[in-house]
């Protein structure tokens, strides 16, 4: 079959970084190709040497046949080759049609906008992908799938007979990314090339053909996904296999119970949930999106005002109406957007770290500089934080060491209780491997944990019980370890009354 891309013996070179070391990559018509390795693998600057953002410093580009090296986005687009981010970019004020279109809208004389010849011309790119959509709909008014379709529809505007799609369910639930599926098999029945990349690994039986995986800057392997494990995907990923079993469930017996919540309300999205904590155990929420599982998670941090409800803290109640009243009482919240919330990303490691605990460095006005260069060290030691110093910018380390940084930040603050939401967003396999033995450290150590999740297989490897939410009703608490499933768990999400088995929560 003749192939749409061929990359061969791809080199790529940064100041004093070997990026790209003889790497191979092909997608056939009509295929969807997962390209598959952790962070810092080398995907990325692969694609965007594909896109034309980067130009290669050795190898062979094959598109359509012919050999070629587009310098810029725009060359690479005329080549067929379309690119969708994971972060979108499109603006929000102007229509569907008018983010398609942009800078290349029809015209009628005298250079007048021909509205009625655009909104056809991307009616007829949504019925292509049997996509009903307005489009006059303003795009800030769409739910991040339904923005995300109309990213695809500008690219198949540049008649792309390649698609990159970099994480495109990340930020969708289960309903969402059903139809992102939909749209990507009628894509690949029209005999577009799809570029895939993902950390769900549960992804790839349900949408790929083949997957080829990268580690280190090199080529790995290619492989069929149907006939592939998953176990030997992440092997090759990561160079090593990766235990996902559930934990086994400790004992907690008559441990202090060190969060207690009796009827927490705030309108519609929180009503009269209740549920306890020990000290050393790991709770999971579960639930569909829109459950009320981030919005429990920020009435109790003080992010969000409730309208009742009482928090105790180590059997003591506690008045929480800011985060600064959350912190005082021991507890942190890493929130799911790290990089808005969690992280000054222009600013390094160590200040990162050290940034909500300025007065613990505090000396005489001045700030201790010494100390807290010897704090942060410990803590990158501690944490296993990959990062060539202390200074270097938060923005350049991986997703799963900017999230050992917001983890340093909130243990500086010595919180007994910490809030994790979507902790592995974003985050590779093997780093995933590494935060899950991290949580699995602090509850030994006899931190309370709470861990939000909307990805299943987390929440049933991580908790020791599962606090399962739906339409802001907490409908039931099950076992965690071997003694529950995604059915038990599925079966609580989608029911809005509590449900008969609920393992009794600690009084």
């Amino acid at each position: 079959m003749s192939k749409l891309v061929e990359m061969t013996g791809i080199e790529k070179y940064f100041p004093g970084v070997h990026a790209l070391k003889n790497v191979q990559f092909d997608i056939a018509p009509g295929e969807v190709h997962a390209l598959m390795g952790e962070n810092g693998a080398g995907k990325s600057t692969l694609m965007k040497i594909l896109s034309g953002i980067y130009q290669r410093d050795g190898g062979d580009l094959v598109i359509n046949g012919q050999s070629v090296s587009p310098t810029t986005p725009g060359e690479a687009q005329d080549l067929g080759i379309g690119i969708i981010h994971q972060e979108l970019s499109l603006m929000n004020d102007l229509t569907a049609a008018q983010n398609i279109f942009i800078g290349r809208e029809p015209r009628k004389s005298f250079g007048r906008l021909d509205e009625a010849a655009l909104n056809a011309q991307t009616a007829e790119i949504f019925e292509s992908m049997n996509l009903d959509m307005d489009p006059t709909v303003p795009v800030g008014s769409l739910t991040i799938a339904k923005q995300q379709m109309v990213e695809i529809a500008k690219a198949l505007s540049f008649r792309s007979k390649v698609l990159i799609m970099d994480e495109p369910t990340a930020a969708l639930n289960d309903a969402e990314i059903a139809e992102l599926f939909v749209i990507i098999r009628g894509l690949k029945a029209e005999g577009v090339g799809i570029v895939y990349i993902s950390h769900k690994m549960d992804e790839l039986k349900q949408i790929a053909d083949r997957v080829t995986v990268m580690r280190d800057g090199e080529y790995v392997g290619t492989v069929g996904a149907a006939e592939t494990p998953i176990s030997q995907i992440i092997a090759m990923m990561v160079g090593r296999e990766v235990n996902e079993e559930p934990l086994e469930v400790p004992d907690l017996g008559d441990a202090e119970v060190s969060l207690k919540v009796t009827g927490l309300n705030r309108g519609r999205d929180i009503q009269n949930v209740s549920f306890s904590v020990q000290r050393g155990e790991i709770l999971g929420f579960a639930g569909l999106m829109g459950a009320g599982r981030t919005e429990v998670a920020r009435a109790i941090f003080g992010a969000d005002a409730r309208d009742g409800g009482v928090i105790e803290v180590h059997g003591q109640s506690v008045n929480i109406r800011t985060p600064s009243d959350a912190v005082k009482a021991g507890i942190g919240y890493l929130s799911e957007d790290r990089k808005h919330f969690g992280l000054a990303t222009g600013m390094n490691v160590r200040d990162n770290i050290a940034l909500s605990s300025l007065d613990l460095f505090s000396k005489g006005g001045q700030l201790d500089e010494a100390a807290m260069a010897s704090t942060t060290q410990e803590f990158i030691r501690r944490l296993g934080i990959r990062t060539p110093s202390d200074t270097q910018e938060v923005r350049l380390l991986s997703g799963g060491n900017q999230q050992k940084v917001v983890i340093a930040k909130w243990l500086l603050r010595d919180c007994d209780i910490l809030i994790f939401d979507e902790p592995t967003r974003g985050i590779d396999i093997g780093a995933k491997s590494e935060i899950y033995k991290l949580l699995e450290e602090l509850a030994a150590e006899g931190k309370t944990i709470i861990v939000i999740s909307s990805e299943l297989p987390e929440i049933m490897r991580l908790s020791h019980r599962i606090a399962v939410m739906c339409e802001g009703r907490l409908t039931g608490i099950l076992p965690g370890g071997k003694d529950t499933t995604q059915e038990d768990i599925m079966q609580l999400a989608t029911q809005r009354e509590a449900a008969m088995r609920v393992v009794e929560t600690v009084q």
